[in-house]
């Protein structure tokens, strides 16, 4: 009989696109400017909403951002806003649509100025994700030096949405830190991808 695999507490939920989302993206360095925009948006989206939500409505937000092309997003009018206020696949929260647009805006002007988003954000890090070892999901923080800094800055560069909580997540998703436990199975694969 094979032994049962270890994972994250948070991915034991029973949900399919839950335990999908742990064993195949979450903490794998992301160098990839669309999939940091992503995962960047739904991030936002999700601020107090659980991300099961979110996830269950990234196809949705798929389709309703232009799969996440921040040059398309960056163009979205007052009219293509209004029609996703009535987008039952996505987060109907005007502020969030309206951050989405502005953080695509912000977006192409860092890629500009670093010659990519992927080269801005891994700064943050050294370039190198942090590999971080915890015992019990109640260790993780919520927040780190790195987000707040992180977070700071892009609030700066007129990013909305991006609080120190919203940003530790998104570098959780990314990559750029390595938060699965240090018994799950997830863990050393996410580290060696490093």
């Amino acid at each position: 009989m094979a032994k049962p695999v270890k994972r994250c507490p948070w991915a034991r939920v029973g949900n399919d696109l839950y335990q999908a989302y742990h064993d195949q993206e979450w903490g794998v360095p992301v160098h990839d400017d669309q999939k940091q925009f992503e995962f960047l948006t739904l991030e936002s989206a999700q601020a107090g909403l659980s991300w099961a939500t979110i996830l269950n409505k990234r196809e949705g937000y798929r389709k309703a951002f232009s799969g996440f092309d921040p040059q398309k997003v960056a163009r979205f009018t007052l009219k293509r806003i209004e029609r996703l206020m009535t987008n039952r696949a996505i987060v109907r929260n005007r502020l969030k649509i309206n951050a989405a647009v502005t953080n695509a805006q912000a977006f192409l002007k860092v890629q500009e100025e670093f010659d990519g988003f992927d080269v801005y954000i891994w700064q943050f890090v050294d370039g190198d994700p942090i590999q971080n070892r915890w015992l019990k999901h109640a260790d993780v923080p919520a927040t780190s030096v790195e987000s707040e800094k992180l977070s700071k800055d892009l609030k700066q560069r007129g990013f909305k949405f991006v609080g120190s909580t919203i940003v530790y997540a998104h570098m959780q998703a990314a990559g750029l830190v390595n938060d699965h436990l240090a018994s799950c199975f997830r863990h050393p694969q996410c580290q060696q991808l490093a």
